[in-house]
Parts: C-alpha cells; structure tokens; sequence
C-alpha cells in the first residue's frame, strides 16, 4: 500500500473512530473478556504505546542508521496503568497523538521511506513501517468498534 493510501486512512480513522469510542459504555470498555486478555481500554492503551513507538521508528529513522526500537507490549500496557485512566482523557490522547503521527507522516521526504529501522530481528523500511502502522491500528480498532 503506498504511504499516501496511508495518511488518507489514519486521517479518516482520526475523524472517525473517536466518537465511536465515547459511544462505548464505560463497563464494557473496561470490562476484560478473561485474564490476561485487554479490555477494549487496555487495547486502545496499547494503540498508544504504538503510537509512541512507532512515532520513535518514524522520527529516528531519517537521521539514524538502521535504530533498533522495540518494545514488551504487555509490560507497556501493564505499567501504563489505562484501566484507571478517564475514559476520555485516553480517547483523546489517542485522537492527538495520531494526528500528530499524521502530520509526521504528510512531510516525511519521499527519499527517507527506504530508510531501514530494526525491529525485532528483522529490519523494515520506514515505508513498510507506517504502513503497517496502519494495518495494525485498524485491527485493533476493528476488535473495539464497527466503522
């Protein structure tokens, strides 16, 4: 998928998915479905800890070579405390957060997306990572609303 089918996406799930979030009662958006397994707050949590990696992976990648940035998810998840956080305040700290990486994304030079960064074991170019920014976000969000 090229980077501009991207930024059009991430825009309109910016536009969109927020209000479908506020739409969710506050007992089932907390509720976790069995242990070990997020609810849909930890899982929108765990968006941001996307976010803000993959904001690390977007930045770091232009002007490093080949940065390793990984993470633990459920660690990231776990110390972030989202179950005791307002229902609102993480919805729009999501909404924020993506229109920043949105904004990243529409200025980031055509010559930088075949740059590499490390992931795991496996190295990606920075095209493939926003794009699988994407892919990743709408599974999970998929997982929470109907859109």
């Amino acid at each position: 998928m090229p980077i501009h089918d991207s930024i059009i996406r991430l825009n309109y799930l910016c536009n969109t998915i927020p209000a479908l979030l506020t739409a969710i009662p506050a007992e089932e958006f907390s509720f976790k479905p069995a242990p070990g397994k997020w609810s849909k707050k930890e899982m929108l949590g765990h968006l941001v800890d996307s976010a803000t990696n993959n904001h690390q992976r977007f930045v770091r990648t232009q002007f490093e070579t080949t940065p390793t940035i990984g993470y633990d998810q459920n660690k990231w998840n776990q110390y972030s405390y989202y179950l005791q956080i307002d229902n609102q305040q993480l919805i729009d700290f999501w909404t924020l957060y993506n229109r920043q990486l949105l904004h990243l994304m529409q200025h980031i030079p055509e010559e930088a997306l075949q740059r590499l960064c490390r992931h795991t074991d496996q190295d990606w170019t920075l095209d493939f990572i926003i794009n699988d920014y994407v892919v990743h976000l709408e599974h999970h969000l998929k997982q929470m609303v109907t859109y």
